[in-house]
C-alpha cells in the first residue's frame, strides 16, 4: 500500500467530473448552451465576425479610432476585411506592462464554390463545382446534408448575403456517393483517393427550365431561381465568396448529454472561450486583455486576414501610440495563449496515439508544449519557465488541464497561430479543447473541456 509521500509523487490524472463541484456543473451547462448558439450562428468566418460584433456592441464595445488616447476600462475592436476581428479591454496598468492575448482562428475546413461553379453534364442534374479549403477527408463530405453560405457582389457593387439550408423548411444540398453495388473499383482505391477533389460536385437541382428550345435547361433553371431570390446572374459568381458547409445543427451528444456535436468546433470552441472570457473579465483586468480571432489558419495563416499579416501589429501599435507607451516594451512584457483544439484520445483508433501523452476527453484544457509535426517541424516550443507560469496561473484558479501531443511522433501533427505570435517576441503557449473527429463535418467536444478552456482564458486575462 502506498504511503502519503508516494501518492503525492505520482501524477493524479483523474477524470474531470471527479473534481467538478455542483456549482461548476451549473455554470458549465449554462456556458455550453451559449456556446452552441454561437456555433449555430457562425458557420463561416464572416458570420462569426458578424455575431461577435453583435455580442460586443451590445456590451458597449466600439471601433478603435487611430490616434485616440485609450483609457482604463475602454472596450474597443477592429475588424479586418469582414473576416477577422480583434477586441481589447484597456486594463488599469500602463500598456508598457504588457498585454494578455488570447487568440484563436474562426475559419474551418469547407468546400468553396469555384469561380465558375454551375454546370450540367448530361445526367439531368445541375451541379456546383467546388474547391475544398483546408485539411478535409474527402470521403466524409459525400451523402450528407449541406448548406450554402456566403456573399455575392452584383455588378453595381451591392452585396447579397446568402444563407440557405440551415433553417426548417430550407432546401438542402448534397454530393451523392456511388452505390455499393457499383463500387467494386472505387472500393479498391486507398481511402484518400476513393473520392477525388474534382468529384466533390454538389447537386443543386434536377428540374429543367420550362422552355424546351433553351440549351442547358437544368443549369438555366437554377440560375432563374437564384435570380428570383437574390437578383444575381451567372457572372456574379466571379465576385462572390460562396461555400458549402455541413447542414448539421449543434447538438448534445451521448445519452448523458456530456458532449457537443457540430460543424466548425475547430476552432470556434476556443474562439468563443477567448471571447466570453474577455467579456467576463472586463471589470477585473490589470493588464490590457486582447481577444484575437483570425482567418486563414487552416491554409497557413496567409493573406490580410491571417496571422501572417500585420493587422494585429497595427492594432497594438495604435493602442501604444495613443497611450504614449513604447511598443517594443509592451511586446516584451506580454503573454499569448494560442488557443487551438487538440486531438482527444480515441480508443477506436488507438494505433494513432501515444496513450500516455494524448489529449483526453474530460481532462480539461489540453496544453501542447510544442506543436508541429514529426521532429517538431514548424513548432512553437514553450519553455519550462513558460509552462511553470501557466501551471501557477491555472492551478491558482482551479482550472483543470493536462499536457498532450497530437498523436504519435511519426503519425503526423499539426500547427496553430502560435509560431506567428512567438515570432513577434511574445511568449506563447498552445492550449485548447480536445476534440474527437477533428476536421470532420461533425466534430465532438466534451462540455467539461469546453468550459475549462473558457476558465483557462479567463485565468490568463486576470493573471
Amino acid at each position: 500500500m502506498m504511503d502519503k509521500m508516494s501518492k503525492k509523487l505520482l501524477s493524479q490524472r483523474k477524470n474531470g467530473y471527479d473534481r467538478l463541484t455542483q456549482a461548476e456543473r451549473r455554470e458549465m451547462n449554462e456556458y455550453c448552451e451559449n456556446y452552441k448558439r454561437f456555433l449555430a450562428e457562425g458557420c463561416t468566418e464572416r458570420e462569426c465576425v458578424e455575431e461577435i460584433l453583435r455580442l460586443a456592441q451590445a456590451r458597449g464595445y466600439r471601433a478603435l479610432r487611430r490616434g485616440e488616447v485609450p483609457q482604463p476600462g475602454d472596450k474597443v475592436y477592429r475588424v479586418e476585411a469582414g473576416k477577422a476581428i480583434v477586441l481589447a479591454v484597456i486594463g488599469s496598468e500602463p500598456l508598457e506592462q504588457g498585454v494578455v492575448v488570447c487568440g484563436a482562428h474562426i475559419d474551418n475546413p469547407r468546400l468553396d464554390l469555384k469561380p465558375n461553379p454551375l454546370y450540367e453534364d448530361g445526367g439531368g442534374l445541375a451541379r456546383f463545382k467546388t474547391h475544398y479549403y483546408g485539411g478535409i477527408r474527402k470521403y466524409q463530405w459525400v451523402s450528407i446534408p449541406l448548406a450554402l453560405h456566403g456573399v455575392v457582389y452584383r455588378a453595381d457593387g451591392t452585396r447579397v448575403r446568402v444563407r440557405l439550408g440551415d433553417e426548417p423548411g430550407d432546401p438542402q444540398l448534397t454530393i451523392p456517393d456511388l452505390l455499393p453495388h457499383l463500387a467494386d473499383k472505387q472500393a479498391k482505391e486507398p481511402l484518400w483517393q476513393a473520392i477525388k477533389g474534382e468529384d466533390l460536385n454538389v447537386v443543386v437541382g434536377s428540374e429543367p427550365y420550362p422552355d424546351e428550345e433553351e440549351k442547358e435547361r437544368f443549369k438555366l433553371q437554377i440560375m432563374a431561381l437564384l435570380h428570383e431570390k437574390y437578383d444575381i446572374t451567372e457572372d456574379d459568381f466571379n465576385t462572390a465568396e460562396l461555400c458549402v458547409v455541413p447542414a448539421f445543427r449543434p447538438t448534445d451528444v451521448g445519452l448523458d448529454r456530456s458532449m457537443i456535436g457540430g460543424y466548425g468546433q475547430d476552432d470556434r470552441v476556443c474562439a468563443f472561450a477567448c471571447l466570453q472570457a474577455l467579456f467576463d473579465a472586463e471589470n477585473t483586468l490589470k493588464r490590457t486583455g486582447i481577444c484575437l480571432l483570425v482567418d486563414k489558419e487552416e491554409i497557413g495563416s496567409y493573406g490580410v486576414t491571417g496571422m501572417d499579416s500585420s493587422y494585429f501589429d497595427r492594432f497594438l501599435s495604435d493602442l501604444c501610440r495613443g497611450a504614449g507607451a513604447d511598443y517594443n516594451t509592451c511586446i516584451e512584457h506580454s503573454f499569448c495563449l494560442s488557443s487551438d483544439v487538440t486531438a482527444a484520445y480515441d480508443d477506436n483508433y488507438a494505433f494513432a496515439y501515444d496513450k500516455r501523452n494524448a489529449g483526453r476527453v474530460n481532462g480539461g484544457l489540453g496544453i501542447a508544449k510544442y506543436t508541429g509535426s514529426r521532429g517538431k517541424s514548424g513548432a512553437s516550443d514553450a519553455s519550462a519557465e513558460l509552462m511553470a507560469y501557466a501551471r501557477r496561473v491555472l492551478d491558482g484558479e482551479g482550472v483543470l488541464w493536462h499536457v498532450c501531443e497530437m498523436g504519435k511522433v511519426d503519425e503526423g501533427g499539426g500547427g496553430t497561430i502560435s509560431h506567428y505570435m512567438a515570432r513577434r517576441g511574445i511568449p506563447t503557449l498552445d492550449g485548447g479543447t480536445p476534440l474527437l473527429a477533428m476536421h470532420a463535418p461533425f466534430e465532438v467536444s466534451a462540455k467539461l473541456d469546453c468550459y475549462m478552456t473558457y476558465r483557462a482564458a479567463r485565468a490568463f486575462y486576470n493573471a
